[in-house]
């Protein structure tokens, strides 16, 4: 056997299915402005971004204010209204273009379709107005209520089904973030609705999307354990950077999940407001980001406003731990084999993040020799690279095809969408593969 060993390095590239979120738009595209809190009746100045498409009037100089990450993942919120229209007649073709789009800008989506959120303008679809009683938002107050007759979570499932029908098998439409009753279905008020007619909701939602990652939230670790027993299900923090979901809400509820789900399911936070805001009422962003990540956090929706230019290092610290960030040290292979041999090969990959990557995507293994080549699927499981040293063994067949002569061993991961995984490792690179030996073949 020979081993080579690598210095680490920082990845090439941008990594897949990790790292901050675009929020409601694509990479490249304008930021929001920044805005300032209306503490007198506890209402933001955003509520007009929470919805898409965005209202045109909506103030967008942020990349003036401040700077945002480049994201692999697009994370975007459609009103129920706004695909069922009428009842019984989708509108496809928004959700269609947003796929295109996300294409076009090599993201992938995270999608949430909801009935309403607080204003009266994105409110549940008019028809189901004419049918059942629909609350209206209260005077003065923030938040407002879902429908409690039954046929409302009722319809909604259909609309769901529909959308499952329709994009379940597109792989662009990646992640779907599960919606309960109550404003942008967070679960306001979820006391209101049986335990078992909201079971019957999220049974919708697996049963729609076999193909489809979903998340659920943390609010109701209950109802995230039950979807894990029926196919793996993460969960995302609604909040985050408020003291107080931080030191009390999500200790206390992480503590009610089944242990250890981070190591089979992603984690991922939103924003409580915004970082700009953090920033004036002096949160403490440094234990923020290290909070996130010893809860193994993997994505981060940061509302695609600006983030101060003074926290551009500590935001790079946390992009460069938060997911996977794999280091490939060490690479073992025998010097020569035979066309038909199997043989075993051995290497040593430290996950340098907080989690692994939870995508079923094949490592491969390519034997090169000037233009001629011949790649075999290794068998190794990205996923069960957890954080920290893991050595990695496994044996693959050289195919009789191979003619004699000296080839380069090379090792590599690739989405279906054709992003490759960056290593942080110093060895060669020829997207998506990675020279690590070389073999004599007899």
């Amino acid at each position: 056997m020979r081993t080579v060993h690598f210095e680490p390095c920082k990845e090439a590239g941008r990594n897949p299915y990790m790292g901050f979120t675009s929020f409601q738009h694509f990479n490249g595209e304008k930021l929001y402005s920044d805005v300032v809190v209306r503490p007198e009746n506890h209402m933001t100045e955003t509520e007009n971004v929470e919805c898409y498409p965005i209202p045109e009037d909506v103030p967008q100089n942020g990349r003036e204010e401040g700077f945002y990450p480049e994201a692999d993942i697009a994370y975007f919120r459609v009103l129920w209204k706004e695909f069922e229209p009428k009842q019984g007649e989708y509108n496809y073709e928004i959700i269609s273009n947003l796929l295109s789009e996300a294409r076009a800008h090599h993201q992938r989506v995270l999608f949430r379709l909801f009935p309403h959120s607080t204003r009266a303008r994105d409110d549940v679809p008019d028809w189901l107005k004419e049918i059942i009683p629909c609350p209206e938002r209260p005077e003065g107050k923030r938040v407002k209520d879902s429908p409690t007759d039954p046929r409302f979570l009722l319809f909604f499932g259909q609309a769901i089904r529909k959308l499952g029908e329709r994009f379940d098998s597109d792989p662009t439409f990646h992640t779907i973030d599960i919606c309960l009753p109550g404003a942008w279905g967070e679960g306001h008020k979820l006391e209101n609705y049986p335990d078992e007619d909201i079971k019957r909701l999220v049974d919708t939602f697996a049963e729609a999307f076999p193909n489809t990652h979903l998340v659920a939230q943390i609010g109701l670790p209950w109802l995230v354990n039950y979807l894990n027993t029926l196919r793996p299900v993460g969960w995302r923090g609604d909040g985050c950077g408020n003291p107080y979901h931080l030191e009390t809400i999500y200790p206390e509820k992480v503590a009610e999940l089944t242990p250890d789900l981070w190591k089979r399911v992603p984690v991922s936070f939103e924003s409580f407001w915004w970082l700009g805001e953090w920033k004036r009422l002096g949160w403490d962003v440094d234990n923020i980001i290290q909070k996130t990540l010893d809860w193994h956090l993997s994505c981060f929706n940061a509302k695609s406003m600006p983030i101060p230019y003074e926290w551009k290092d500590k935001i790079e610290y946390w992009l460069e731990r938060m997911g996977y960030h794999l280091y490939l040290s060490d690479f073992s292979a025998p010097e020569q084999a035979r066309a038909g041999e199997r043989v075993t090969m051995k290497l040593t990959m430290e996950n340098q993040g907080v989690a692994p990557l939870y995508e079923d995507i094949p490592v491969l293994l390519r034997l090169k020799d000037g233009n001629d080549c011949v790649t075999v699927e290794t068998g190794l499981m990205p996923i069960e690279w957890l954080p920290g040293k893991t050595e990695s063994t496994f044996t693959v067949t050289i195919p009789e095809s191979v003619k004699c002569g000296e080839y380069a061993v090379e090792l590599g991961m690739e989405t279906p969408e054709g992003d490759p995984v960056y290593l942080r490792t110093d060895a060669p690179f020829d997207a998506p593969f990675y020279t690590v030996g070389r073999i004599a073949i007899q």
